[in-house]
């Protein structure tokens, strides 16, 4: 079992502790040194006052802060949580991805969505009607533009001749490609052209909102998990190596003081039987020494017990 941090930018306003280049440094060099697998950010370059107001969060341009991580750091991956993919000309992504998967030595994962907020798409001049073919039609741009040379592209949304964008990823044949959401189009995707599934937990309400399926027990992800295996069997694919990430419900939160490891490690051993191999975890964002503090205190109270 391997172990996830999305930076924990968890409010509006954001705690300015966290946002600089020092600390996200800092936060990547300590997540390492405790055995954590990777680090990403979120991905909203243009959310509205009202979602903000309604318990968003700042954020920092993933690809931007990820580099600061990369730069700290030697073993850590690199995984955004998520990057909302219709947003942006996957000619741009590719090339940002290719660049940080070179300079950080392999270890970028593109983590994408479909993405949820029309009023971000409406900013951004993206129809969000059509972000659900414009997903697909991007991933096959990046997958090509990443493995091809004098690559052509003749597409409902994106078009272009004769491209050719060096340098390449080290990653061969490409970096990992998870599919973030909860539905079966979600996982459609992953055993179409994915090494990874990133659900995410939603009660009904929060679902609804989400635009996605509900998945708010262990039963409900283990349903998710056969499913994917058996759309993998139908593409004729081995499943085999296949990530999928997500939150541990037991326990409760680290940093708090009714967290209760040994409930906690109880939970990774259900989500390991079930087939997660990426447990995201939630770490305290009000305080940079409080988080730096529980950091160090999960890796010794968790993660070395976990043999993560």
């Amino acid at each position: 079992m391997r172990f996830a941090v999305t930076y924990p930018i968890v409010a509006h306003p954001a705690n300015p502790e966290l946002l600089t280049g020092a600390s996200v440094g800092a936060v990547a060099e300590a997540l390492e040194a405790a055995g954590f697998g990777s680090l990403g950010f979120t991905d909203h370059p243009a959310p509205t006052q009202r979602w903000l107001d309604a318990g968003g969060h700042d954020s920092l341009d993933p690809f931007s802060a990820m580099g600061f991580a990369a730069a700290r750091t030697s073993t850590l991956r690199l995984i955004p949580n998520i990057v909302v993919l219709p947003y942006y000309s996957p000619f741009t992504v590719a090339k940002a991805g290719a660049t940080l998967d070179r300079l950080s030595g392999g270890r970028f994962v593109l983590s994408v969505g479909v993405g949820y907020l029309k009023r971000e798409f409406a900013a951004l001049g993206v129809d969000f009607d059509t972000r659900a073919q414009r997903f697909d039609e991007a991933l096959a741009v990046i997958r090509a533009i990443w493995t091809g040379d004098d690559v052509t592209v003749t597409g409902e949304h994106f078009n272009a001749s004769g491209i050719t964008a060096h340098p390449r990823p080290v990653s061969a044949p490409h970096p990992p490609i998870w599919i973030g959401g909860n539905t079966g189009s979600a996982r459609r995707r992953v055993a179409e052209y994915g090494e990874g599934w990133a659900p995410f937990p939603a009660p009904p309400g929060l679902a609804k909102t989400a635009g996605t399926a509900a998945l708010d027990s262990l039963d409900a992800l283990r349903a998710g998990i056969a499913d994917l295996r058996r759309r993998f069997d139908i593409a004729g694919r081995d499943f085999t190596g296949t990530d999928v990430s997500f939150t541990n419900f037991a326990g409760g939160r680290p940093g708090e003081p009714d967290f209760d490891a040994d409930a906690y490690l109880a939970g990774v051993d259900e989500l390991a039987a079930a087939g997660v191999t990426w447990i995201q975890v939630s770490l305290p964002g009000d305080n940079l020494g409080r988080l730096l503090d529980t950091i160090g205190e999960f890796g010794e109270r968790i993660i070395t017990r976990a043999g993560g």
